[in-house]
């Protein structure tokens, strides 16, 4: 018998049966208990489950969250057999999802919640929770040059990239626009106003190279996914959306690196495993859902998962490849940068919700298979992604 490798023997052994949101604003009035246990409810009941089902629980989370146990104690799980509280922002947001399906697929539990929770307006905002020197050690490297906040250090890395791969302010406008667009037709959406080039280059600079529009708002929410066993998804209520692969890489630390372009991020290299654990290409892929706190991620993304050569990212933009009804739809529920911020996490779901083709006005036809990623490893050590593909 041949090896069979961990990733090809875990392929679609788990499905994501239901998907919850709260609402998506800048002020929830609510804890982050509150708001993790009202997006669990929803996703459970979309897959026709209870909260009696549940016998696992997983969340990342940094600044701002609700601890796992507490969240499994207010469900009112009677046997808790998996838990998993995963320390980490965007570039980690897949690592729940993962261990979820590795819970299910191999029988340590039936039904696992997934989500992610918190107040990053009105609570701890994003800013703050990354500069804070106990939680990384690198800020001590930043912090005495008063380079704290997030546009700050993403920032440096655009202007590197915009100038070593040949993009412009026009062509970083293009992925706000287009993501504007998709979320116009996102009742769930934060930003839902159409907007303009001139909106874009009219909008405040954050942080030279980048204006407001380049970056997401700051986003009170939570986000809830329900995983069980791909064998047990089909009975319920939903068509079921199976986890084909997942995959980790690393990235650059701001400082703490040894990687000589910064420009190249984990993601690049992790996106061969990915794939090979998929047993697919990017050329199966429908649909894609980038991590996109900033809009020079996007780019980056299409070059680092191998939709265009490196330098070709602007060409694809400019000639509307990200658009619904484009080549490869992107962030079509208007990504971080128009739905909202819920630290990766909501770009899973909106890929659930593509796959099931419940998603209207936006919906891509036919959509089969999905692509999900985190931060791809920029300013960060760590990056993920997964394949998700709709039940047969």
């Amino acid at each position: 018998m041949g090896h069979i490798e961990v990733g090809e023997a875990r392929r679609d052994a788990a499905a994501i049966s239901g998907v919850g949101h709260t609402e998506y604003s800048r002020n929830s009035g609510v804890t982050t208990l509150t708001l993790a246990v009202r997006a669990i409810q929803t996703a459970l009941a979309d897959a026709g489950l209870s909260q009696h089902d549940v016998d696992g629980v997983a969340c990342h989370r940094v600044g701002d969250s609700a601890d796992p146990a507490l969240v499994a104690q207010v469900l009112g799980v009677r046997d808790l057999r998996f838990a998993r509280d995963v320390f980490g922002g965007g570039s980690s947001c897949i690592a729940p999802l993962d261990a979820a399906a590795t819970a299910v697929a191999t029988g340590r539990a039936r039904c696992v919640v997934v989500w992610r929770a918190l107040n990053a307006r009105s609570g701890v905002r994003m800013a703050g929770a990354a500069a804070n020197p106990a939680l990384s050690g690198d800020a001590q490297y930043w912090l005495p040059y008063d380079h704290a906040s997030a546009p700050q250090q993403f920032a440096m890395f655009a202007r590197m990239y915009m100038h070593e791969c040949g993009l412009s302010a026009e062509d970083l406008g293009r992925v706000a626009i287009a993501q504007r667009a998709h979320a116009v037709r996102n009742p769930r959406a934060m930003m839902r106003r159409p907007m303009t080039m001139d909106d874009y280059l009219g909008s405040r600079w954050i942080a030279e190279p980048l204006r407001l529009l380049d970056c997401c708002p700051e986003t009170d929410a939570a986000v809830a996914l329900v995983v069980t066993p791909a064998a047990r998804a089909g009975d319920l209520r939903r068509t079921p959306v199976t986890i084909t692969a997942t995959a980790f890489g690393g990235g650059n630390q701001l400082a703490s690196n040894h990687h000589p372009d910064p420009t190249v991020p984990g993601a690049a290299a992790m996106a061969t495993r990915l794939y090979a654990a998929a047993g697919l290409g990017p050329e199966e892929i429908d649909l894609a859902e980038f991590y996109d706190a900033f809009t020079p991620l996007v780019p980056l993304q299409l070059e680092s998962y191998g939709f265009c050569e490196r330098g070709e990212a602007a060409r694809m933009i400019r000639d509307g490849a990200i658009g619904l009804g484009g080549a490869l739809p992107v962030n079509t529920h208007g990504g971080h940068l128009s739905e909202g911020y819920v630290h990766g996490l909501n770009h899973v779901a909106e890929a659930v919700l593509q796959l099931r083709r419940d998603c209207g006005e936006r919906q891509v036809p036919d959509a089969e298979v999905a692509l999900s990623t985190a931060q791809p490893g920029v300013n960060s050590g760590l990056t993920g992604a997964v394949i998700l593909k709709r039940a047969a």
